[in-house]
């Protein structure tokens, strides 16, 4: 059995790790293998700036955010939290029904809940 002291210190560790790493939006939306290293088809050049909290002791709550002028005309369908090692590696990747097109006024925000169990 874990215990649920456990749990809070493995999402505290988890949450240093995702801290540290990166974080990428993409076109690509089928389902995720566990042996995926990285986002079906990124998309590269644009800022996308992340929040990490934890919420409480075994959850974390992460927020993507992108401007629309970074994005204009594009439909995203992934999302992808890479950790800060030298090669980073894909820690959370989460595909779901593309939204878009964006204008550039627009802002995309993703949440994500990641629960340690």
């Amino acid at each position: 059995m874990i215990t649920d002291k456990t749990k809070e210190l493995l999402a505290t560790q988890l949450k240093t790790l995702i801290t540290a790493g990166t974080h990428k939006i993409g076109l690509g939306g089928n389902s995720t293998s566990p042996l995926a290293t990285g986002l079906d088809v990124a998309v590269t050049g644009i800022t996308v700036s992340k929040a990490v909290e934890q919420a409480s002791g075994n959850n974390l709550q992460v927020k993507l955010e992108v401007l629309g002028s970074d994005i204009t005309g594009l439909v995203i369908r992934e999302a992808g939290i890479f950790d800060g090692a030298g090669t980073p590696n894909l820690l959370q990747r989460v595909n779901f029904e593309g939204v878009g097109p964006f204008s550039s006024t627009e802002r995309l925000q993703i949440f994500i809940n990641i629960e340690v169990e």
